[in-house]
Parts: structure tokens; sequence; C-alpha cells
């Protein structure tokens, strides 16, 4: 079969192909230096977390209590209360 003619639509189609847009790009390159921006956040926590670190994980003034109150006899603990804390800390644990 052959089409005679100018058909607008299959013309249309494919355009006016001899005039290719090439993309060219002119001028210099700039790089862009890295850089680092904490939150305030972030820097709030930070400041908190040194805090905490900076605390005694000991309270030697407690320990020198329960201390002398064993050595003088004051101090006494039921045995239920220590079997309930263990077991609390066994189901809490999830173990």
């Amino acid at each position: 079969m052959k089409i005679w003619g100018d058909i607008p639509k299959v013309t249309g189609i494919y355009g006016n192909t001899s005039k290719i847009g090439r993309y060219t790009k002119t001028g210099e390159v700039s790089s862009k230096k890295d850089e680092l921006s904490i939150s305030g956040k972030a820097k709030d926590f930070s400041i908190a977390m040194q805090a905490v670190r900076q605390i005694p994980d000991v309270r030697q003034d407690k320990i020198n209590e329960i201390k002398q109150k064993m050595d003088s006899g004051e101090y006494s603990v039921k045995a239920s209360e220590v079997a309930e804390k263990i077991l609390t800390a066994f189901k809490d644990s999830k173990i």
C-alpha cells in the first residue's frame, strides 16, 4: 500500500528531525564543601549525657549509712521482701 502526500499526523509525530538541539554546558563547576550541622535538641542531649556520665555509679553515702545500721544491728530486711524483689526483677527482665 502506498500513501502519497503529506499526512499531518504522521509527520507531526516525528517533527523536523534535521534540527537536533544539543545540550552544552559552559562554565566552571564549583564544588561545595561538606558541612555538618547539629540540631539544638542534639546539643541539649549531648550536654545532658555528659552530666549523667559525671555522676558516680555508687552513692557512697548510702552505702556507709547501711553499713552503720548493719554494724549496730538496726538494719533488718524481711526475707519475703527480698524474694518479692527478686521475682519482680526476674519478671521484668523477661528471661
